[in-house]
């Protein structure tokens, strides 16, 4: 027998349906329900892709008398993490302010009227190591509500107004200071892991963004470290591609093993970015591969992007990605194995459960070593593969989009490009309501949720990104409309800022706003630098205006912990550094493009149209090309700051030595 979910879409709460717990998805029927009856909500939290959420389900959601426990004390409701991080991010912040820790599976206990009053994490079924079983929690959560639920209730308006969390900021009223910059880059330094690469010790997520911070600082030797130190572990798939969610060690070793969306396509600029830097071939090899795999493993029919490949497969962690030295033989033959071995760091001992996480080499990559890959790919691909979490989010779908339409520009890949547009087709055509209204999830045909900051955020970026690969006017008119409907339904006119959700949003225990950008960058870092680009592509202040807002919250902090507001330091970057606005014009644009893309130019927008007549904007492109016009029947340049331009250019050699003054 099913329970309520089985009428979901995301795989995460589908996995769910048949367990004997009466779930609910998270909805007005479940609240309605708990209020009717004055029973707390059981709210357990997690994702597909998640390891010890499978295994608590294995061990008590399974479980009839487990079950039985839960469904007669509580209202129990499942939550995808990755469709409602709204109610993710409330319960996470109550339970780590409770217990001084978080992570998934989250376990939140609330009062009817959505106020948590206890909340952890992973619970066994026996008491372990001190650590209390599920059976327990549940039977003296129950007696507490039965015997004091008033008490329960009497703190609930003082604890939900401390889950407004970062909403309460008032704004700073001063100037920012270019000096901040160099305190987040003195910061950095002091927790960077000179040996290792990346920052602090065990685990070890990819820092994608204090990566991107420090080579906009011109700072290569933690960023260029980091990269080299990933790529080389074996979080980085040494034969398919990609990078797994984090290392569980200090050394970039052993990933844990699932591979997401979005922390591939952050990488992935970040390697292109780096590669411009420093011209490290490895980190070029490495953009390409990461788009390559996610263009082959996580693209679905209709161009979007699958969300995440698990951490297991037939039940074990990692045993689809790691390797005997007999599978390695039986695959490659006796020469071939050996240089393998050699290669990837492979021992008859393992690394890894006694088997190993391949590695990359120190010495020249062995001439046989493409074929090598191609070969461990194939035999690979007929193992069982782990799950596949295959609804497409807005948000890391536009991560995405940025990622191919960046590196296609740059390394000049056409079907980058391509895959890029037909994306964001797919995004603003399939991922929207009747009204036209951005939504979150799309699956089986159906897209669902009310779309959060991070989504209209991200696809700003993205539009502008793909306006920039593209020069196609529908992109820079989709991403302006999107800034304006952004500024309308999520700012706040108060405080400054912007809301996680929008102004017709469901009604939560608490309205808060997205601030830290770990793992991935927060919504308001994203939605300021987006507005920030957009203001130097329009010369209208507005949007620069509430990008401001931002920065007047969070610039005191920020600096002081640059790990957590690294991609906001970036925006803040882009604001103090001298902006150019280059406006390419002509028939043969192409050269020019060229030059302005040589190098890593973080503090630059391009606009260009083929039109030869002065009207370049009048398609919706933006009004920087207005009066534009070639030089002589030349295509030409012009090289602007806050829209004043210096004489056009039609020499691309030329037009390098003006972006490098």
């Amino acid at each position: 027998m099913t329970n309520r979910l089985a009428e979901e879409t995301s795989p995460y709460l589908l996995q769910h349906r048949d367990n004997p717990v009466d779930w609910h998805p998270w909805g007005e029927e479940a609240l309605a329900r708990a209020r009717a009856e004055d029973r707390p909500l059981l709210v357990s939290i997690g994702y597909s892709a998640c390891h010890w959420c499978h295994v608590m389900e294995h061990e008590s959601f399974e479980d009839p008398e487990t079950a039985r426990l839960m469904n007669e004390g509580f209202v129990c409701v499942k939550v995808d993490r990755e469709e409602r991080p709204d109610v993710d991010a409330i319960y996470m912040e109550a339970c780590q302010a409770m217990t001084g820790s978080g992570g998934w599976p989250l376990n939140a206990f609330l009062t009817p009227e959505q106020v948590p009053f206890y909340a952890g994490t992973y619970f066994p079924p026996e008491q372990r190591h001190g650590r209390a079983s599920w059976r327990m929690v549940l039977e003296a959560v129950s007696k507490a509500w039965d015997e004091r639920r008033e008490e329960i209730r009497a703190g609930g308006e003082r604890i939900a107004q401390r889950l407004a969390g970062g909403a309460l900021l008032e704004p700073s009223p001063g100037e920012l200071d270019p000096a901040l910059l160099e305190t987040a880059v003195e910061k950095l330094s002091s927790a960077y892991d000179a040996r290792f690469g990346g920052f602090g010790g065990a685990p070890k997520f990819p820092p994608s963004s204090v990566i991107e911070l420090l080579l906009r600082r011109g700072e290569t030797r933690m960023s260029a470290g980091t990269l080299e130190a990933m790529a080389s572990g074996g979080i980085y798939d040494q034969v398919g591609g990609g990078f797994a969610r984090y290392s569980v060690d200090e050394r970039w070793l052993v990933p844990h093993f699932e591979k997401m969306l979005y922390d591939n396509a952050l990488l992935a600029r970040a390697y292109l970015h780096g590669w411009q830097v420093t011209g490290e071939p490895l980190f070029e090899q490495v953009c390409r591969e990461t788009l390559d795999w996610a263009l082959l493993e996580m693209r679905a029919p209709e161009g979007g992007f699958y969300s995440a490949l698990d951490a297991d497969s037939e039940g074990e962690e990692g045993r689809f990605y790691v390797w005997t030295l007999k599978q390695l033989r039986e695959v490659l033959g006796p020469d071939d194995a050996e240089t393998a071995i050699r290669w990837f760091g492979a021992s008859e001992r393992g690394n890894f459960e006694g088997a190993n996480i391949l590695t990359r080499g120190t010495a020249e990559p062995p001439a046989e070593l493409p074929d090598i890959r191609r070969r461990l790919y194939a035999a690979r691909a007929q193992r069982v593969w782990p799950g596949l979490d295959d609804k497409r989010l807005c948000a890391w779908n536009a991560l995405m989009i940025s990622a191919l339409a960046d590196a296609g520009a740059v390394l000049r890949e056409p079907a980058y490009i391509e895959a890029a547009r037909v994306c964001a087709d797919f995004v603003l055509s399939s991922m929207r309501d009747p009204d036209g209204r951005l939504l979150r999830t799309y699956k089986d045909g159906e897209a669902r949720l009310n779309a959060y900051l991070e989504d209209h955020a991200y696809l700003l970026e993205a539009l502008l990104t793909l306006y920039e690969a593209t020069f196609e006017p529908r992109w820079f008119a989709a991403a302006r409309e999107l800034a304006d409907t952004t500024i309308e339904r999520f700012a706040d006119p108060e405080r400054g800022g912007f809301f996680e959700t929008s102004s017709d949003h469901e009604r939560l225990v608490a309205r808060r706003k997205d601030l830290e950008d770990n793992p991935i960058p927060a919504g308001n870092s994203s939605v300021a630098y987006g507005l920030l680009r957009l203001a130097a592509l329009t010369g209208e202040d507005v949007y620069a205006g509430h990008a401001e807002g931002v920065f007047r919250l969070l610039a005191p902090i920020a600096p002081q912990h640059p790990q957590a507001f690294a991609h906001l330091l970036q925006a803040i970057d882009f604001e103090l550094a001298p902006t150019r606005e280059v406006a390419l014009v002509g028939e043969e644009i192409e050269p020019l493009d060229r030059a302005v893309r040589s190098r890593f130019r973080p503090h630059l927008v391009v606009a260009a149209t083929l039109t030869t007549d002065g009207h370049g904007d009048a398609e919706g492109g933006p009004s920087l090309l207005r009066g534009r016009t070639p030089v002589d029947g030349r295509a030409a340049a012009y090289v602007c700051e806050n829209f004043a331009c210096r004489r056009p250019v039609t020499d691309p050699e030329e037009l390098v030595a003006l972006l490098d003054v």
